[in-house]
């Protein structure tokens, strides 16, 4: 299967679709970004903007989501940051804290107004 970002004007995902492989594959066998796109493109009566997300990030960055935005500079999806202490890794393009999740095999929750994990009894 193939996945496709559906991106507003302002590159943010509106949803993902879901396309059968042979619907991308192009007269000479080979799958193609842009088969897809317009398919979907013509499917939709010629509106929207379309992506190409892969389910396992072998390919831009990160599996597109509902509200994520496509950073064309990056060539990546990008979810919305979670918390304002937070910080975009360039190479993985994920939010990371400015403190690493603890590794001692407890749940955590992320508490932004002490910028540190807690946690959760």
């Amino acid at each position: 299967m193939a996945h496709y970002a559906e991106l507003d004007s302002t590159n943010n995902v509106l949803k993902v679709h879901v396309l059968n492989n042979e619907v991308i594959t192009d007269s000479d066998g080979s799958e193609q970004e842009q088969v897809g796109v317009d398919f979907l493109t013509n499917h939709n009566g010629g509106v929207g903007w379309y992506k190409q997300t892969s389910y396992n990030g072998n390919f831009r960055k990160n599996y597109a989501g509902i509200g994520y935005t496509y950073d064309s500079t990056r060539d990546a999806f990008i979810a919305p940051q979670p918390y304002n202490s937070w910080t975009l890794n360039e190479d993985t393009c994920q939010w990371e804290s400015p403190v690493a999740y603890p590794d001692d095999d407890k749940m955590y929750d992320w508490d932004e107004a002490t910028t540190n994990w807690v946690e959760i009894e």
